[in-house]
């Protein structure tokens, strides 16, 4: 369903499954009036976990005791050229439309701004894994290791580090059929082949981290906007259908 809050119409976008497909909830509010900058996404995390906090701990991945929530992220905040995107799935796309009015201004750096425009897209996903490739890219910076196979990678040779970074991408794939209530035990094997453009840093936590550009093949149907990889209820990772 898509709706537009100046005008308050909607339309339906859900499509019917067929046998082998998956369906999830997937919404997505975008603010197109307000440009901000892809390394401003952690922001917008900080904030709406903040101002919605008291709703529920997957705004923000903290329980209220403060402990970690260790899960696939199923609220995420992005900068999609220039525009502040937040990709709720499942429990979170719920979660999401319920909170859609009540968004009225962001506030970054300490700086308010009022919230003028604002858009929702509410539809069931499509989630598949088959015989079909399907080709994709990041549309933000992939950030797949850590400390553990950071060293594996660096001491690695071009062709070990390629198989590295494929085994790492299916099981960032996989994470996301999980925490998605997409997962099955009897889905096919995932088969991948990563094209790998460059390779960058990046600053997260005050740490430089190895981050990367490309795209990759899967025989899966994934959601465009969906984050893989480290960190990506932060923008991290988000891939998109060519």
């Amino acid at each position: 369903m898509q709706c537009n809050d100046a005008t308050g119409q909607c339309n339906d976008t859900t499509r019917q499954p067929n046998d082998t497909t998956t369906t999830i909830p997937l919404t997505t509010v975008t603010f197109p009036e307000i440009p901000l900058r892809t390394r401003d996404a952690h922001k917008l995390r900080g904030y709406f976990g903040d101002f919605f906090k008291e709703h529920s701990p997957l705004l923000h991945n903290h329980y209220d005791d403060g402990s970690l929530r260790y899960a696939y992220p199923l609220v995420q905040y992005k900068v999609l050229n220039r525009v502040p995107t937040l990709v709720g799935l499942g429990e979170g796309a719920q979660l999401l439309v319920e909170l859609f009015l009540r968004i009225r201004a962001l506030d970054i750096d300490g700086r308010k701004i009022e919230v003028l425009s604002k858009h929702i897209d509410h539809q069931q996903a499509a989630v598949e894994v088959g015989s079909a490739l399907v080709k994709y890219r990041f549309e933000t910076l992939w950030m797949p290791l850590n400390q553990e196979n950071h060293r594996e990678y660096m001491n690695a040779d071009d062709k070990t580090r390629q198989e590295l970074l494929q085994r790492i991408l299916q099981n960032n794939i996989l994470a996301f059929l999980k925490g998605a209530g997409a997962y099955q035990p009897d889905l096919p094997r995932l088969m991948i082949l990563l094209n790998v453009q460059a390779q960058t840093t990046t600053q997260f936590k005050n740490q430089t981290m190895l981050a990367f550009t490309g795209d990759f093949v899967v025989n899966a149907t994934l959601p465009n906007g969906i984050g893989l990889g480290k960190s990506v209820a932060r923008g991290f990772g988000c891939i998109r259908q060519l």
